[in-house]
């Protein structure tokens, strides 16, 4: 299985639920008000005249729709700013 690890900006969040949504992908965590520096500056979730908020999106998959999530991904990563790190995971049943 494959763990993606997803910062952008609030205002994508959005776009990047359809981008799931085309891939096939169920399940998925939402941390809003994250803070952090990247290309795009410094965002602090604590300043209150900064609008710019990002969010962390984390879901896991299977191999073959970790491709299709890679393949929708990789153009709309341009666009949102922000990283997306994926790395191999176990997943284990509840119980």
């Amino acid at each position: 299985m494959k763990r993606f690890e997803i910062v952008i900006g609030t205002e994508y969040l959005d776009q990047l639920t359809e981008l799931l949504e085309r891939s096939e992908v169920r399940g998925y965590t939402v941390f809003k008000n994250v803070g952090g520096i990247g290309s795009r500056g410094i965002r602090n979730p604590d300043d209150v005249l900064t609008p710019a908020e990002n969010i962390v999106v984390i879901l896991a998959c299977k191999e073959d729709r970790a491709q299709k999530v890679l393949n929708e991904l990789g153009a709309a990563m341009k666009g949102f700013g922000g990283m997306c790190l994926v790395s191999n995971c176990h997943a284990q049943a509840p119980g």
